[in-house]
């Protein structure tokens, strides 16, 4: 269970930089936000995703400890 949360925790992650270095018409297709023709940066997504990889990191670390 801890290695499932430090992973999902490591994707989540890379999502947040993702969505916070990228305009959204150069996201890929699967990621929600993607706007052809569009130079905005959705940062509301990638701090909803830093947050839940903060948080998943949070349950990783209290996995370990037990």
């Amino acid at each position: 269970m801890r290695a499932a949360a430090v992973i999902l925790a490591l994707v989540c992650a890379v999502v947040a930089v993702v969505y916070l270095v990228v305009p959204a018409d150069s996201l890929p297709g699967f990621f929600p936000g993607h706007d052809a023709g569009s130079s905005a940066i959705h940062v509301k997504h990638g701090i909803a995703s830093g947050v839940a990889a903060l948080v998943l990191f949070a349950i990783g670390w209290w996995m370990g400890r037990r």
